[in-house]
């Protein structure tokens, strides 16, 4: 195992005990939706699930209006210690202007149901994120998330390319390669 994977392992771990209350809280639809969402269902997610969300703007944004972008999509909140850490990462990886060009986009979902909150941390943090709000987590139902952060690289087809569970240097040279790949 490389650094990078033993982070990840590290961070996942980590993420899924302070995660708790947030996989409480996240549900399934239809007939299970008291059963808190299985931590395997993510894995039998191939495509990215269409979902429409508003951004702190206001603006609505869904995966078909992002279609033939390659996106990173990362949820997360301003109360989690691991999504808090990738976010310098995160917003260099947004504010490549390379990347960019070539038809990449950075998306973030965040758990939390204060927009003025969530305004108030991106601020203080001094990152300029693409951020939708999901309060009620109907986006990261449709995501199958279980603990935060969780974050999915999506090709240009809307297929999911990688999840990534835990903490990450979003600036990392193999996670550069994997996005690249895919542009």
């Amino acid at each position: 195992m490389d650094h990078t994977q033993i982070k990840g392992s590290v961070c996942f771990i980590l993420s899924i005990c302070l995660s708790l209350l947030f996989a409480a809280g996240t549900r399934t639809a239809g007939a299970a939706e008291n059963k808190p969402v299985s931590p395997f269902e993510i894995n039998r997610l191939q495509r990215a699930p269409e979902f429409s969300a508003k951004d702190l703007t206001g603006e609505t944004v869904s995966l078909s209006s992002l279609k033939g972008k390659v996106v990173l999509m990362n949820f997360w909140a301003t109360w989690c210690p691991a999504c808090i850490a990738e976010m310098p990462s995160l917003n260099s990886l947004n504010n490549n202007r390379e990347l960019k060009a070539k038809g990449f986009e950075v998306i973030t979902v965040s758990a939390d149901e204060s927009a003025k909150d969530v305004k108030k941390f991106l601020t203080k943090q001094r990152v300029s994120l693409r951020v939708l709000m999901d309060g009620k987590k109907s986006v990261s139902r449709q995501f199958k998330v279980f603990s935060i952060p969780t974050t999915f690289l999506i090709d240009r087809q809307g297929n999911i390319s990688e999840k990534f569970f835990g903490e990450y240097d979003w600036t990392d040279k193999e996670i550069r390669e994997k996005i690249d790949r895919l542009l």
